[in-house]
């Protein structure tokens, strides 16, 4: 019994650090956040009107994503020019040890896809994801599942 509990403590402590704690999150991705967003741009196979990048700050932050109340190190969002179109695509680098489901958490239940004046993302196409240090918050109509594929891929 004993060694049985053994191996299942071995095993368990394996599991942790061969998946990041129980952690999807995987490998970092490099880069400065204007090219990364522009890589999740272009494996979007539809054509996108043009956007405007946007740095997130303490001052626009709860805008973007509903809250401020998460360790981030950078952020950037990215909106059309004209706001005729419910779109947001927002890359956010945590700060190291941040708890990143815990923020996802936060960003998906405080984010607002009715934020803009005439126009509003389909609840089903909010998406909140993440991938090493980086959490993604897709507000897309229709195409949400494209932009979360692409950023998947980005090493």
């Amino acid at each position: 019994m004993k060694n049985l509990r053994k191996i299942g403590s071995l095993l368990l402590v394996a599991c942790f650090l061969f998946t990041g704690c129980g952690s999807k999150s995987g490998k970092n991705i490099e880069g400065n956040l204007s090219d990364i967003m522009n890589k999740v741009y272009a494996g979007v196979d539809e054509e996108m009107p043009e956007f405007q990048q946007t740095e997130l700050t303490d001052d626009n932050i709860e805008y973007f994503l509903g809250t401020k109340d998460i360790d981030y190190k950078e952020g950037l969002a990215s909106e059309p020019l004209i706001n005729a179109m419910a779109h947001s695509v927002v890359l956010v680098r945590m700060n190291e040890g941040a708890d990143i489901e815990e923020a996802k958490e936060k960003i998906k239940s405080s984010v607002n896809p009715r934020k803009w004046v005439c126009v509003e993302v389909d609840s089903k196409d909010v998406i909140v994801d993440s991938k090493g240090d980086m959490i993604i918050l897709i507000m897309v109509n229709d195409y949400s599942k494209d932009f979360q594929k692409s950023f998947q891929t980005i090493e």
